[in-house]
């Protein structure tokens, strides 16, 4: 916001809310810059007679969106000279084993190395012997029911493949059932309804569209695309387009797994009250803001050590932001000078701008501009507060992280509010959920394990990468680890599995905390360590206790080589 505490008194008004009934288009985005998508509809099971029209809905969708399309079901196009073209490839109902062992490989290192992938229904019917491949599509096909209408929920709103969907999406398809859950590993973009139609075996969480990243590469997947008339559906249509925009980095989101978060709000404002003037009209699960300068906070209830998460979208060179670590009140001015404000703004000076503390530290401005989508687009705070910390993440990138030293102001506990900033400044928030982390002060030491020995930095360096090792307790700042929620911390960054691999023998290093279920771990059955993403537990590699010995991850045995002791 732009402070201006004297031109108005901002006094106590009831909140205004306008409930609308439709659900309004957003704002037209800039076009993108021109790019090149590979359609591969392989086969070597079952064929689906809609691949035809989904050839074409994706040149339509191509002619009027930037971006080429070069169709094929030749696997000889997978090497690595022509892969290098494409800023990502779509799987349109392939089955079975399509890609040999080199065509394999040369796929791989494109997706690793910053490449997007699109997999469009029997996409997860594909591949079942190449592991890289189930990580990259999230889940394998198990069964479906026959064709027939159901209910998706849409539970993200701001990923562009969902962003124009309502929470409710009623059409008719065939509809998978997976061998797996995504959920720990991808972002669940939608989910099915299994109350709504028969067939359903995956029960009350049943992912149905996800993204996810796979080291540099993206990767977005849905279940829907059967049928021959779902490419003519207009809704479906504008997915397909948001997963292509993702995939090719034409249009950022934060696909990182989540977990755990309560809502705030999701359409029903209880427990928000407005303080000062102006207000936030409430249709199609959408807040937006009106006049001014006021905010609206959530009166019920104060936090301490959370995640709180949000999505918000401006039309234009609009402005406002989002408040954390004030008192109750009724007065905007005591929130703005007794907490602190993450601010929304296309424009202003580095530290009046979008990711940074408002008039205390300016976001990374480089890390924010790569993040940022533009206006008229959908964009996802996290704002983690542990203490006096306050780490700003922008669609999953962290752009900003803050220390308050200003005893008149506390980050530790307080509440949380979204700024109505004035007339002509027009912000929308969706999906206001929060994930609280308990309360408890991050705790700091060894980790002991095998033979007695720490759990180490291997020479003590920051660099991402780097080897965690078992060697001998020294009590050095090498073998310090922070507890910090569900995190391991040294030097300030993560215990890490490399490469987000699940599979046994993965290498354990340090790296720059991303918010991944792979950076996760949990204290598991005698004295384990459980990792998240993959379920399997810390491990020193053969059983060994030499010094130097690769901690790693293994299927959870219980045996010695996976039993530590946390600080």
């Amino acid at each position: 916001m732009k402070h201006s505490f004297t031109r108005r008194a901002l006094g106590v008004t009831a909140a205004a809310f306008v409930v609308l009934a439709v659900n309004s288009s957003p704002p037209a985005s800039s076009a993108d810059t021109p790019y090149d998508v590979l359609v591969f509809s392989k086969t070597a099971g079952f064929r689906h007679d809609s691949i035809p029209a989904g050839i074409q809905m994706i040149r339509e969708l191509g002619s009027a969106n930037s971006f080429t399309v070069t169709a094929t079901e030749d696997a000889n196009q997978f090497n690595t000279t022509n892969l290098a073209q494409y800023e990502t490839v779509v799987f349109l109902n392939t089955t079975g084993d399509v890609l040999n062992a080199t065509q394999q490989g040369a796929f791989e290192s494109y997706i690793r190395g910053g490449g997007g992938y699109v997999g469009i229904h029997s996409a997860s019917d594909t591949e079942y012997d190449w592991p890289f491949y189930g990580e990259l599509v999230g889940a394998y096909f198990a069964s479906h029911p026959a064709i027939q209408q159901a209910t998706v929920r849409v539970e993200n709103r701001a990923h562009q493949a969902t962003q124009h969907l309502s929470p409710a999406w009623v059409r008719t398809d065939e509809w998978y059932n997976y061998r797996t859950n995504v959920r720990s590993s991808a972002r669940v973009l939608a989910t099915l309804d299994e109350s709504t139609y028969s067939g359903g075996s995956m029960g009350a969480d049943h992912p149905h569209t996800w993204c996810k990243t796979v080291q540099s590469g993206r990767s977005f997947y849905t279940g829907s695309g059967h049928t021959q008339s779902s490419y003519t559906e207009s809704g479906f249509r504008s997915m397909v387009l948001g997963g292509i925009r993702y995939a090719a980095n034409r249009t950022k989101a934060d696909c990182r797994p989540e977990t755990g978060y309560t809502t705030l709000y999701n359409g029903s404002t209880t427990g928000w009250s407005q303080a000062g003037p102006g207000s936030f009209t409430n249709s199609d699960a959408t807040l937006t803001s009106t006049g001014g300068m006021g905010m609206l906070w959530y009166s019920a209830k104060e936090f301490r050590s959370y995640s709180l998460k949000l999505d918000w979208r401006m039309p234009g060179d609009d402005n406002s932001g989002v408040i954390v670590g004030f008192p109750a009140g009724s007065d905007p001015n005591t929130a703005l000078n007794q907490g602190h404000e993450v601010q929304i703004d296309a424009t202003d000076t580095a530290d009046k701008t979008t990711g940074a503390i408002y008039g205390f530290k300016a976001a990374d401005i480089a890390a924010r501009d790569a993040a940022l989508n533009p206006p008229g687009e959908w964009n996802t705070f996290e704002l983690l507060v542990e203490g006096e910390r306050l780490q700003v993440f922008l669609n999953g990138v962290k752009v900003n992280d803050f220390t308050n030293t200003d005893p008149v102001r506390s980050l530790a506990s307080g509440h949380i509010g979204i700024q109505n900033h004035g007339t002509g400044d027009d912000v929308s928030f969706r999906n206001i959920r929060i994930k609280e982390l308990g309360g408890t002060v991050p705790r700091t030491g060894p980790i002991t394990g095998p033979g007695g020995k720490c759990a180490d930095v291997n020479g003590g360096s920051t660099a991402d990468g780097t080897k965690i090792q078992l060697w001998t307790c020294d009590n050095s700042s090498k073998q310090q680890w922070t507890v910090n929620g569900n995190t391991l911390r040294a030097f300030n960054k993560c215990m890490n599995v490399a490469g987000g691999s699940t599979a046994n023998g993965a290498q354990v290093q340090l790296s720059t905390c991303n918010g991944s279920g792979v950076q996760n771990w949990a204290p598991g059955a005698n004295g384990s360590l459980v990792n998240s993403q993959s379920g399997k537990c810390l491990d020193a590699n053969g059983a060994s206790t030499a010094n130097g010995t690769q901690l790693i991850i293994w299927t959870c045995h219980g045996g010695t080589n996976q039993r530590w002791t946390l600080p």
